[in-house]
Order: C-alpha cells, then sequence, then structure tokens
C-alpha cells in the first residue's frame, strides 16, 4: 500500500467545548503525525490510519487555561503525552465514510466513529497531487477520565461534557 502525510502547514486537528453552559471555547493541537496506508485516496475503504497528537501542543489562545488542559486535572501531559487514533475500519456512506477507530487518551481507549467528508483532490504549484478530508466526532470526555469540572452558583457547570472533534487534513504522498 502507499504511505501519504498529513501537510501540517495545511491541516487542522481541533475541538470545541460547552463554556458555562452558555458560549463554546475552541482549541487545536498543534503538533501530530500520521500514518495513512492506502493504494487509492478516492476510496478509503481498504486504509490504515494512525494519527499520533502531542498532547502538550494543545492551544486555545490563552495561556492559563492551556496550563490547566495541561496539569493532571485534565490531559495530565506528564503521565500521558500522547493522544492516539488507529483506525479499525471503514465504511462507504454515500461520497462520504464512517471511520472507525480507538481513541486512546490518558491511557483509557474507547471506540469512536469520525464522520468523514472527501474534499477533493488537486495538485499543488510543484506537480504534488494533495487530498482534502474533513472528519468530526463527538466524545463524552469523562469517558476518558477527563473529568474536573466546577458548579456554577446559577447552575451547571463550567465545562461541558461532551466535546467535538473537527479534523482537517490534507495528505499528499510521503517522501523519503
Amino acid at each position: 500500500m502507499a504511505k501519504w502525510q498529513i501537510d501540517q502547514a495545511h491541516s487542522t486537528i481541533g475541538f470545541e467545548v460547552k463554556h458555562m453552559m452558555v458560549s463554546k471555547v475552541k482549541g487545536q493541537f498543534t503538533d501530530y503525525s500520521a500514518e495513512v496506508e492506502v493504494d487509492d485516496l478516492t476510496d478509503l475503504t481498504s486504509a490504515n490510519i494512525d494519527i499520533t497528537i502531542d498532547a502538550t501542543s494543545i492551544t486555545t489562545n490563552n495561556g492559563d487555561r492551556d496550563n490547566h488542559l495541561k496539569s493532571a486535572e485534565f490531559f495530565d501531559i506528564e503521565q500521558f503525552p500522547e493522544i492516539k487514533f488507529k483506525s479499525t475500519s471503514i465504511a462507504k456512506n454515500g461520497d462520504d465514510y464512517k471511520v472507525s477507530g480507538d481513541l486512546t487518551i490518558r491511557d483509557v481507549t474507547k471506540p469512536v466513529v469520525f464522520d468523514v467528508e472527501y474534499g477533493g483532490k488537486g495538485t499543488n504549484p510543484w506537480g504534488v497531487d494533495v487530498y482534502g478530508f474533513e472528519a468530526e466526532t463527538k466524545i463524552d470526555r469523562e469517558e476518558f477520565g477527563l473529568t474536573w469540572n466546577a458548579a456554577l452558583e446559577t447552575g451547571g457547570v463550567l465545562v461541558g461534557k461532551d466535546i467535538k472533534i473537527k479534523v482537517e487534513l490534507e495528505l499528499n504522498p510521503e517522501t523519503e
């Protein structure tokens, strides 16, 4: 099978979560890698996908919040510096895909399903084929040991349980 790499300059791995029950906080991870093996990126059904995210690269554009997310109360980056995803099966769904796999956060592994949209194929100015994909899933953070929270005087909690994970990837052939 052919190997493909993420073009990090044109990709994003991000998330969003409810804050104080009324708004959303968005963030992303700036350092990640992937091993994608498939002969034809226009048909992902036979692909093997392994993504490793450096949890220390989390950013929400707020240093205090980022430090709290890196602490033992959330990601505990000292003990668990990586977040991993490994595909287990991929099913075609019209023009799109359902990518099932195992997500590991804080050494807790749970099955998740990403809804993946194929964005198309292009050729960059250097003659290299590029393929675009958007993927999204939702997880309950507490199932992965991310349980810190604070009750609000008005009712509810500071941080929502549901995390929406959004991935935008541009892939091109792996170079030696």
